[in-house]
């Protein structure tokens, strides 16, 4: 199962995957941060595509194709604002995660990238996040049968890059 979970630096818009994860709002129609960089190049068929989902509620996810992205999907997941750890915020991150890979397999995905959800103007904590990351997706994958062959958490930066090879290291 190891061999299955790495962590990258780079450009999620970039990532030959058959899924990339985008860090969606609850509107679904773009923003900042990675959500806006996946809009941009994906291209507008992928906010029209949006559209007609409607929205998404924290903790869910929902499945695009990846039009002018070289991933074959995208998968809109919200994931929470922080408010200080006291609002359910590491459930709802936790369900991003879970939401995303469950969403991913019944495709038949075999390879997946996910961003640091909620890490940029949502605010939740780097660390806090990469081993809460790194332990959903630990258990998800050794739980089930699920087909993945790659999970890969795409750091933006080397601050995110450190966090998550730390907490796969622990």
């Amino acid at each position: 199962m190891e061999d299955l979970l790495r962590c990258v630096q780079g450009d999620i818009t970039g990532m030959e995957v058959d899924a990339i994860v985008n860090a969606a709002n609850n509107s679904l129609l773009g923003g900042g941060g990675v959500d806006g960089a996946i809009h941009q190049a994906a291209g507008p068929g992928l906010l029209a595509a949006c559209r007609l989902l409607g929205g998404c509620p924290t903790g869910e996810a929902r499945l695009t194709d990846g039009y002018l992205l070289p991933a074959r999907y995208v998968i809109h997941t919200v994931g929470p604002v922080w408010q200080g750890g006291g609002e359910g915020e590491p459930e709802l991150l936790a369900a991003c995660y879970r939401n995303s890979l469950e969403l991913a397999v019944s495709r038949g995905v075999a390879s997946i990238a996910f961003p640091a959800i909620s890490c940029g103007v949502y605010g939740y904590p780097l660390e806090a996040a990469c081993i809460l990351a790194v332990g959903e997706l630990r258990a998800w994958l050794s739980g089930r049968p699920h087909g993945l062959r790659e999970v890969r958490l795409v750091a933006f930066d080397a601050r995110a890059l450190d966090a998550y090879r730390r907490a796969i290291e622990a």
